[in-house]
């Protein structure tokens, strides 16, 4: 049997990931099992089984795709780095934009299996952390790398422009992210599944401006 190239072997992997994320932004990843996985490659199961032992380390390779696709890190440093710590207030308003823009341009598959991802950690946390735990820092989520770069500028803010925030900076950090995963599932509803008490009033841009202004006043003391 002539030998696997190191090319072959990567292109497979690659090939059954597509299957993968197909399958998953069809149906919630808590249904998912590795024969719908199979099933999509058209493979044979002794195919798929070379390459992955199981269905955790095949959404593993999937959620890390994901995260190299979607890093959010160069715009974040492309609005902080060399900002003055008086310009405080459009660095959160450019922050907040920024993470507007970033929701319509990932588009819907992606959070919709984002979404799946967050119900499969609140059903089965040991499981979603043992993936998590074989994911490396430069692979992990986009939000890792953005609170500590943010947390850092508005540390100096507070500093430099006296400020009295009502919470702490990892308090706020924590909130733009809860904020920001809070306007995606409402995204989704409204733009995948058409839910009707969405309909018409859902302004994802309008409510990230809101969450502009809040942080603001958190910052300000105010």
């Amino acid at each position: 049997m002539p030998r696997v190239t190191e090319e072959y072997y990567e292109k497979k992997k690659q090939e059954i990931i597509d299957a993968a994320y197909r399958v998953c932004a069809r149906k919630p990843i808590t249904s998912v099992e590795m024969k719908d996985v199979i099933a999509e490659t058209g493979f044979s199961h002794g195919v798929v089984y070379r390459y992955y032992k199981d269905l955790d380390e095949v959404l593993r390779d999937l959620v890390v795709r994901i995260n190299r696709g979607n890093a959010m890190g160069g715009r974040l440093h492309a609005i902080v780095d060399g900002r003055a710590a008086s310009e405080w207030k459009t660095v959160i308003r450019e922050v907040c934009d920024m993470l507007a823009d970033y929701l319509k341009e990932v588009g819907t598959d992606v959070l919709k299996i984002s979404l799946y991802c967050d119900v499969l950690a609140m059903s089965d946390p040991g499981r979603v952390k043992s993936i998590a735990d074989k994911i490396g820092q430069e692979e992990s989520s986009p939000f890792l790398k953005l609170a500590p770069v943010l947390g850092v500028y508005l540390t100096d803010a507070i500093l430099k422009n006296a400020l009295t925030p009502k919470h702490s900076v990892e308090e706020i950090l924590q909130f733009i992210i809860a904020s920001y995963h809070g306007i995606q599932t409402g995204y989704v509803l409204s733009t995948c599944y058409e839910a009707e008490q969405l309909e018409g009033k859902y302004d994802s841009k309008a409510m990230f401006s809101c969450l502009a202004d809040s942080v603001i006043l958190m910052l300000d003391g105010k």
